[in-house]
Parts: structure tokens; sequence; C-alpha cells
């Protein structure tokens, strides 16, 4: 592990510690390219040059569309270095999806990846894509150019997130804020949740806060090595990790799920020492089926884009569980804020924690939270620093968080609350069943009804009265669905999260 943990007010500066203290070691690896830390900081340095060469003043915005690669990463940390705020961008963005997010941001210029055809003439900002001679100038302009000092509360990235209100916004996040999520997970010691030792697979988009922060700057601030990967691939992937000793990887639930279906698992996976999961509620049945094929546990955590990313994981407790996310990290304040206690605009002095398995929103203080939705930092934490997350979870008897849905996809039916993560745990129990998806749709007698979307495991056969009759021995019958829709292949977004949006459309 790093054992310079103060290293200043930029994200960018975990990367010039480890490379001061290990500059030899091996910080990327992309195919058949190494990259060295002394060589990443030198390649970020000369890149923050060439942009302040060319008229980046700090704080203004450089928006980039680039994949899991050595790029991404030089031009990550290049904006930040140079002062300036960086605006990942989502790589599978029609045109008119980067037109709208490049004008809420004003980005000076957006980098992006190769591409065949020429760069969107809608664009309100340059274009510069990675490997031209407008993207190598910006490497040969360093010269003798002095770069901005940052700030810990400057603005370092700004993510394009759902939020509590179910329309992309930009979060607000500071360099305060991404460091003290590194430095909360580098604490971590039984069992330790990155050394300088490990190889750190990131197969997760970087674009998204998970792979951005958790994976790629925790890895670099610990001195490991970060294995890059552009896209998962169930068999190909195995082998990557095989093939170069992986031994941390962090992936979300649809990963795993594909991975149970290989052949060999257990000898594939026999370097790996920590197997993580986030982004969204992992089976019980696959943490269970996991562990018994592989020996190794899920450790599963719980984090969001607004608290940069994680709030809680069972690597706290050191005591994998399934079905849980463990307990929150040691800069972070979590409440449990139930129904009755007025919602999302509650003032929090005062209030007790929920009882016991009594589920209520999550709410979070910590100094890793944004600051808001951009430009002015709207609905961001309240002044006693609290934010309400829009999920919501409970905890068990073991003080361990379990989560249960997003307040937003709570179904009423007949006035009864019903949760649809409660009620797809259920079906997933089901051996049938690969994955599926609950939703409320509207109906003329109860408000709402209970759908559910199922996608069954190869060679099965299940018919809704089957699945329903199987609910009805473990729900109340409110909560059982009454219409089921069996599909072909679940969708999924791009961190492994069930695409609902796409199943009500």
């Amino acid at each position: 592990m790093c054992q310079n943990h103060n290293v200043g007010a930029n994200l960018a500066d975990v990367l010039s510690a480890s490379a001061q203290e290990s500059p030899a070691s091996v910080a990327l690896i992309e195919g058949d390219r190494r990259m060295t830390y002394a060589g990443l900081d030198d390649a970020v340095t000369a890149l923050a040059s060439g942009l302040v060469a060319k008229g980046l003043q700090r704080g203004d915005r450089v928006a980039i569309q680039q994949g899991n690669t050595m790029d991404f990463v030089v031009t990550l940390f290049g904006v930040l270095r140079a002062g300036g705020v960086a605006v990942p961008l989502n790589t599978s963005l029609a045109d008119s999806e980067v037109r709208q997010a490049t004008a809420a941001v004003s980005p000076r210029i957006l980098i992006v990846d190769p591409v065949n055809e020429a760069p969107d003439p809608e664009l309100s900002c340059g274009v510069i894509v990675t490997g031209t001679p407008a993207w190598r100038e910006l490497s040969d302009l360093s010269g003798a150019v002095d770069l901005p000092e940052s700030q810990a509360e400057d603005v370092a990235v700004l993510l394009f997130t759902s939020g509590t209100e179910g329309v992309q916004r930009p979060a607000i996040l500071t360099h305060r804020a991404l460091l003290a999520n590194v430095e909360a997970l580098l604490a971590l010691d039984d069992p330790v949740a990155i050394s300088a030792t490990d190889r750190s697979l990131a197969v997760l988009p970087l674009f998204h806060i998970y792979s951005l922060n958790a994976v790629l700057a925790l890895g670099l601030a610990a001195g490991a090595t970060i294995v890059l990967c552009r896209r998962f691939d169930p068999g190909s992937t195995l082998e990557l990790i095989r093939a170069h000793d992986v031994t941390v990887v962090a992936g979300a639930p649809p990963m795993y799920v594909a991975w149970s279906a290989e052949p060999d698992l257990r000898d594939r996976l026999s370097h790996v020492r920590l197997l993580l999961s986030g982004a969204a509620p992992l089976a019980a049945a696959l943490f269970d089926q996991f562990l018994t094929v592989t020996g190794h546990p899920i450790w599963e955590g719980y984090g969001l884009t607004e608290c940069s990313p994680v709030v809680a994981t069972t690597l706290v407790t050191g005591r994998p569980k399934a079905g849980c996310v463990g307990q929150a990290l040691d800069n972070v304040s979590l409440k449990i804020v139930p129904e009755w206690a007025g919602g999302p605009g509650l003032t929090i002095d005062g209030l007790d924690d929920a009882e016991e398995a009594e589920p209520g929103e999550i709410w979070v203080r910590a100094p890793s939270l944004f600051s808001g939705y951009w430009p002015d930092g709207a609905d961001g934490p309240d002044a006693e620093g609290w934010f309400g997350t829009g999920d919501v979870g409970y905890w068990d008897a073991d003080g361990d968080l379990v989560l249960v849905d997003r307040r937003s996809d709570l179904v009423i039916v007949s006035g009864f609350n019903v949760y649809p993560r409660e009620v797809e745990r259920a079906i997933d129990a089901h051996p049938a069943v690969a994955e599926c998806a609950v939703l409320g749709v509207p109906h003329p007698y109860s408000g709402e009804a209970v759908k559910a979307v199922v996608e069954l495991n190869p060679g099965h056969s299940l018919t809704t009265e089957e699945l329903v009759a199987y609910c009805e021995g473990r729900l109340a019958r409110f909560k059982c669905p009454t219409i089921v829709s069996f599909v072909e292949a679940m969708p999924h977004d791009t961190t492994g999260k069930i695409a609902k949006e796409e199943l009500r459309g």
C-alpha cells in the first residue's frame, strides 16, 4: 500500500505520490502494452502542460469520451493536473446525446477515441481525436509551463447521474470528495481493499464513478497495477485474469451471472484474492453459487455517484454475507429515515434511526459527498451535511445494511407498499430464473399491480401460474406478481443494472 496517503489537494496527486515511491512499478497494462508509474506520471504532466499551453484555464471543462484505455487514464489525470474539470461521457452515447451533454456543461474541448466518421458539426466545442496529430501535439507543447495549484474544494469531475429525480444531471465532485473516498478505502485492513502487490481488473466502464474512483484512482493511490479491459466477455475476461494474475476483481452482478456458466471457474480464478460487486444488488443464490463453485465469497458494496461512490461494504466488517452490503466506511455516517418521518425533505436533527428491520430512506453524511448538481450546486447536502439518497434499506440483526429499493420504484397496491427488490429476491431464488425485474403498472382497482419480467436459465421452463404460486409461498399476497412477462434476455445499462426504463417502454 502506498505509504503516503496525505497526497495533496488534487486527485492527480495520488499518481505522483505513487510514481515518486515506486517509479519502475507497472501502473497500467493494456493488451501487450505496459506503462510504469514514472512513465504514466510523465505522460499526465505532458498532457496537462499541453492543455495549459493551449489556453485551458482552471475550472474549464474537458469532456472525455474514451474507452478503458491508457489514453483515458492519461486524459483524465492530465485534465485534473491542468486544473481543469473532467467530464467523462458514456462511450455509447448517440450524437444527439453527446450534443445534449456538452450543451449542459459547456466544455472547452471534447476528447474522443478514434472514429470513422467526422466529428458532429453541431457540437459547440472543439473535438480532439486520440492518436491524431492534434492529440500528439498536446503532449509536445509542454515546454516551460506553470501548472496551476489546485484547492481541495475545486471541482474535479462532473458525472451525469439520474440522482434522486430520475433525470440525468451532472453531479459536482470535488477533489476533496474523491480523495476522501479513496483514503477511506485505503484504510480498510481486514481484508485490505487494495495494496501495491495487487493487480486490479478495470473492466467496468471508467466513465462510471465506481470504476473511475473505486478502481482506477484507488489502485493508483495504492501503487497497484491496473489491468485495463475494453469490454466484458465472459471467456476472454477470465483468460485475461489468469494471464495477468489478477488478484482483485471489481464487478457487477451480470458479470458473475455470465461467469457462473463458464467451465473450470475455480481454476481460472485461482489467483484472485478479492471478488467485489457493486452497482446493483447481488442475488443471494448467486452469492452462494460462487462461494460453492470457486471457494471465493463475493464482497458486496453500496454506493452512489453523489458519494464518490462507496458508502458501505462488507469489507468493513470482514464478513461477506449474502443479501447485505455491510457497514459504512469509517468516514461515512448513515441514517435510515422511516417513511412515517416525512421523507427526503425531513430535518434530521433529533430523529433516531429506524428500528432494526424497519425500512426507510438511506441518508448519508460524509466528506466524500458531492457539492450538488451542476451548475449551481442545487439539491446537494442539507445545512447539516446530510443527503437523502432516494434508496430504501434497513439494518439487519448484525447491524449490516440491507438494500430494499429505490423510493421512486415503490409500487403501491391498494394502499400497501411493495418494494420491487423484495419481490425480485423471492423470484430470483427459483432455480429456473436467471434474472428478473419487478415493476408497477397501472390497475383500475388497486391503483397499481405488480408485474414481473423474467429471464429463464437455459434449458428451463416456467409458467406464469407456477411462478405466481411459488411467490405466494414466500410473500404476502398483495406483493405477488399478477402479471408475468418472459423475455429472452434482460436489458442492462453499462454498469450492470437492469434497464427498467426499457422494460417500462
